[in-house]
């Protein structure tokens, strides 16, 4: 005898359902996994984070390019659990091990560009002052190296759709040329209020080479909840040509002012910021031939640079910029002036 088949309800009739039919499976949404503090690191307790930030290490990245030597030292920690940490960090920071060229230049897109309103200079740097860079202006006094000082720093403030950062500038001044005057007139040439520029750019007066390395580790500690983007150390080798005198001193300088690149370095890789110093020169007296005007620090401040500006003036008020040295931009001139709103082509 055949069995009746199970009516169906009318509510599934009417929404045309199977009651037969499985439910489909909805997959949970995936949670996002928080970026790791510094609480996370192997041996890290509550004290130890303290110590850390309070010596200006904020994240991991900063942790991982130190050395164990100046991790103790600044943060008063022994040299053995600075090893611990710095280890654990380069391993959650993900970096110290070798990666493909294809994820080096992705790596690169991170790398922003400033512009100097100049399209001569821009042209010449290939789009802009790079950020992760240290980049030296040296030339004769009256050159114009604190001119672009001055207006890179208006130039970082502006938004990033204008060619700026929009970012923060800390400025260390060692031979009192810092003018918050020009400031206000750069400004006013872009159209910008003058004090809202000025509150962004942070100015301290180095006194002697020791005091301006230690400045560099007091843009760290007030650069917490700042957006900086740009360091300028004008001059940079100011305080070290005229406390190292002499060849017996020459090799304690050059140790010194090499510690100093390498910390200025560290601070535009950590907040992809651009560093920019400039350089005093001397005239070798012994040129037969050529340019005797050479920039002060040698080879060590020749290899830490990532782009070398030598400028010169010309006739007419123009003033020649040319790029000396540059990982992948050929060597070039531009000309360019020095108006009283800033500079133009």
């Amino acid at each position: 005898m055949p069995t009746k088949s199970k009516k169906k309800s009318k509510l599934d009739v009417e929404n045309n359902e199977d009651p037969t039919e499985e439910a489909p499976l909805v997959m949970p949404e995936e949670e996002e996994v928080p970026e790791p503090l510094i609480e996370d690191l192997p041996g890290v307790g509550p004290a130890t984070a303290e110590k850390l930030r309070e010596a200006g290490f904020d994240d991991l990245l900063a942790l991982a390019v130190m050395s164990p030597g100046d991790l103790a030292d600044q943060a008063e920690l022994g040299e053995a659990v600075a090893t611990k940490i710095i280890a654990g960090a380069k391993k959650m920071a993900n970096i110290g091990g070798f990666v493909s060229g294809g994820a080096l230049l992705e790596r690169r897109r991170e790398v922003l560009k400033l512009s100097s309103k100049v399209e001569s200079i821009d042209d010449l740097l290939g789009g802009g002052f790079e950020t992760q860079a240290l980049v030296e202006v040296y030339g004769a006094f009256g050159s114009g190296k604190t001119q672009i000082g001055h207006q890179l720093a208006v130039n970082c403030t502006l938004p990033m759709s204008e060619g700026g950062f929009d970012g923060d500038v800390f400025y260390i001044d060692t031979e009192d040329t810092f003018r918050p005057e020009r400031i206000t007139q750069m400004a006013r040439g872009h159209g910008l209020d003058p004090d809202q520029v000025l509150s962004r750019i942070h100015v301290a007066r180095a006194y002697n080479s020791a005091h301006q390395m230690l400045l560099v580790d007091e843009i760290k500690r007030m650069s917490k909840g700042l957006n900086v983007k740009m360091i300028i150390v004008d001059s940079l080798t100011s305080h070290f040509r005229a406390e190292f005198i002499g060849r017996g001193m020459l090799a304690n300088r050059q140790q010194k002012l090499n510690r100093h690149l390498k910390d200025l370095k560290q601070l535009a890789d950590v907040n992809n910021a651009l560093v920019l110093v400039t350089n005093q020169v001397h005239s070798k007296p012994d040129a037969m031939w050529g340019d005797p005007t050479k920039p002060i620090g040698g080879h060590v401040l020749a290899h830490a640079s990532t782009f070398r500006l030598y400028l010169r003036k010309a006739k007419g008020g123009r003033r020649i910029a040319r790029l000396v040295d540059s990982p992948n931009l050929p060597d070039g001139e531009c000309v360019y002036q020095v108006t009283q709103e800033g500079l133009r082509d």
